[in-house]
């Protein structure tokens, strides 16, 4: 047998399930906790075509929840750090990096592609209505991430539309803003967990920072990249 790193996939999704995601061409905005994870595993499940955008460096703060985030890595573009290690693990991944805040003005060169599927792992409320918008016009499927902080149970991320939310601050924010423009549906990944008040306030100048932990906004990226795998197997 002609083994591949995709051999293990194909024993449950077949070769055919293996071309479909080798040809998907998929646009992950934010690679930061739930981003990172997200990406990878899309491509460590055979997706071969990716455009990945993030503004920021690796921070020391990033250790505890994002795969950038290494001692070895502070300092330099996350985009280009997840670049590099996507490409080791497929070498023939196509592969864009753009080092960019996703925003009105931004949008239209990082949309310019054929994307079968968009994953919005966004922090910003107005990039992430926008992102949202622009998808909706442009006929193009997408799958948000909600708050995953200030929480400590994986177990009750759950893949929802976002009328259906509740609990999750930010998707307070996205329903109201999203409704005052006409969108009612939209598939997101949240945690219906309450979230807890923060043991110390740190502001980083322009609200405080809600706690977070490894194993919470990485779930929220498996959850979405499940998804968006099935969504792309017609599943």
């Amino acid at each position: 047998m002609d083994k591949k790193f995709t051999t293990r996939t194909s024993l449950i999704i077949g070769q055919d399930g293996i071309e479909k995601l080798k040809n998907s061409n998929i646009l992950v905005i934010g690679v930061g906790g739930v981003g990172s994870f997200a990406v990878e595993s899309l491509v460590r499940a055979g997706v071969s075509n990716i455009t990945i955008v993030d503004y920021a460096e690796v921070e020391i703060m990033d250790i505890n929840r994002q795969l950038p985030g290494l001692h070895s890595t502070l300092g330099k573009s996350k985009v280009e750090v997840v670049k590099e290690r996507l490409l080791d693990i497929n070498p023939n991944l196509k592969i864009r990096a753009v080092k960019d805040t996703f925003n009105e003005e931004s949008s239209d060169d990082i949309l310019d592609d054929n994307y079968d599927y968009v994953v919005d792992a966004i922090d910003m409320v107005t990039s992430k209505i926008h992102l949202v918008e622009e998808c909706l016009k442009r006929d193009i499927n997408i799958i948000c991430s909600m708050g995953m902080g200030n929480k400590l149970d994986p177990t009750l991320i759950e893949v929802i539309d976002i009328s259906k939310t509740h609990t999750c601050p930010l998707a307070k924010v996205m329903r109201k803003e999203l409704r005052d423009r006409g969108i009612e549906h939209l598939k997101v990944v949240f945690s219906t967990e309450q979230p807890r008040e923060v043991k110390e306030k740190i502001s980083n100048g322009h609200r405080i920072l809600p706690g977070s932990i490894s194993f919470m906004s990485s779930s929220g990226g498996l959850v979405i990249a499940s998804q968006v795998i099935r969504d792309l197997l017609g599943e």
